[in-house]
């Protein structure tokens, strides 16, 4: 099951094989990804529910697609009191992580020359939170927390009904005390291509975010030319780089804790040590014993790898060009590792900082590029809920000091009434 093997004897075709993810498995599936985003388009509410009947096997008649306030209210008495402090702990530290990120700031880039950024939130924004499998109020927490707190006004959640035509309890809580506006009984590609053209329930949105299955990534990329969409976050990843000072049952551990996400899940160890890779088999197959969920356990575990390195060298260089979402570097020094990384959504140092902890309260974004783009993609940020403005106030000094600057370039590239915009301020001072 688990698959051994040293990264310097593997061939060219499988580290491929290894780095390949889903982006051709996306590349099958769009056409009919698009088929359902035309339908919805085009027979909108009406679409949503026949493809919500077909896909979640549950009935939801037009007027019970957004949920109530009865629902919402009704969902607090089925969630623990413990359930519901944790929730609003890492509400807490997903603040102050996220209003680090905004800053608006001024500065004069020459005498009588002042340039400032100003900034301004999306008015409305839709939200995925995935379901089927499992139900995710932290994605709720990462994606409504940020929005509220730039000062989105509307936010949309989508979220897939469970079989009773319900949405979970917990789902709803986080939803509510994280202050969404609105929230719909509705999954899948037909939810996005809900959010990004409105329907006569739901309305169109400027901006679409979370992470969500193949199908929902599809979706995400298909609407991408009409409405603003955050990253390609779909199937989890984690790659582990160890060297024989990592602790097998805490990489076993981890290593499952993200293959229990998705049978798409890809999980992938990067060490020094061959003992430390057969003991982190052997802790993975106790574990696997005592652990639920052991049907999508051994499906993804198809897709993990414990591949032995050189060095630690090595193993940087495969994780740079694997660009995963999330990096654990269980090393002896893991900063000295941290300065030769080029290429992650998240980066967890130490035995110590699990991806679990980032998942749910450390105060980071779990919305995080997959499938490689991390080589090119940041996580979910306050900056994807809002737009920067540039703001330019030049004195007449200022402008003075420039007009040459500005009259040269412009006649260079042939824009001659640009250098006549500077020049006719200045035509009566000769």
């Amino acid at each position: 099951m688990v698959k051994i093997r040293g990264l310097s004897s593997l061939t060219n075709e499988e580290k491929q094989a290894i780095v390949y993810r889903y982006n051709l498995e996306l590349e099958k599936i769009l056409p009919a990804v698009q088929s359902i985003v035309d339908d919805v388009k085009q027979r909108r509410d009406e679409a949503v529910i026949d493809y919500t009947f077909n896909f979640d096997k549950v009935f939801i008649s037009k007027d019970k697609l957004r949920v109530s306030e009865e629902e919402i209210n009704s969902a607090y008495k089925n969630v623990p009191p413990k359930l519901l402090k944790a929730i609003n702990r890492s509400m807490v530290n997903i603040r102050k992580f996220h209003e680090r990120q905004i800053n608006e700031f001024s500065c004069n880039t020459q005498s009588g020359v002042n340039v400032s950024q100003i900034i301004r939130p999306l008015e409305r924004v839709g939200i995925y939170v995935p379901g089927g499998r499992a139900a995710y109020p932290s994605t709720v927490l990462m994606t409504a927390v940020p929005a509220k707190l730039v000062g989105v006004e509307q936010i949309i959640v989508c979220t897939p009904p469970q079989e009773n035509g319900t949405i979970n309890s917990a789902i709803l809580v986080a939803c509510s005390e994280a202050e969404v506006t609105e929230i719909y009984k509705v999954g899948g590609a037909q939810a996005i291509a809900a959010m990004a053209y409105g329907t006569e329930v739901i309305p169109k949105v400027e901006a679409i975010f979370g992470p969500g299955n193949i199908y929902v990534t599809a979706a995400k990329f298909l609407v991408s030319r009409h409405v603003r969409i955050d990253l390609p976050a779909g199937p989890s990843e984690l790659l582990i780089i160890s060297d024989d000072t990592g602790d097998p049952n805490f990489i076993a551990a981890d290593m499952l804790s993200q293959a229990e996400h998705d049978p798409q899940a890809k999980v992938i160890l990067l060490t020094t040590s061959e003992v430390l890779a057969h003991k982190v088999e052997s802790s993975i197959n106790r574990f696997l014993e005592l652990l639920p969920r052991k049907e999508i356990l051994l499906e993804s575990l198809e897709n993990l790898w414990i591949l032995v390195t050189r060095d630690l060298d090595e193993a940087v260089e495969f994780s740079n060009n694997y660009a995963p979402e999330h990096l654990e570097i269980h090393v002896k020094s893991p900063k000295s590792l941290l300065k030769k990384v080029k290429n992650a959504g998240a980066i967890f140092l130490g035995s110590y900082s699990p991806v679990a902890v980032g998942d749910y309260s450390a105060g980071s974004n779990h919305v995080l590029p997959t499938g490689g783009y991390a080589k090119a993609y940041s996580g979910l940020s306050s900056y994807n809920f809002v737009k920067t403005i540039s703001v330019i106030e030049c004195s007449h000094a200022g402008l003075k000091g420039l007009a040459e600057t500005v009259v040269t370039l412009a006649e260079f590239e042939g824009l001659y009434a640009h250098a006549e915009s500077i020049k006719a301020r200045f035509k009566s001072e000769k």
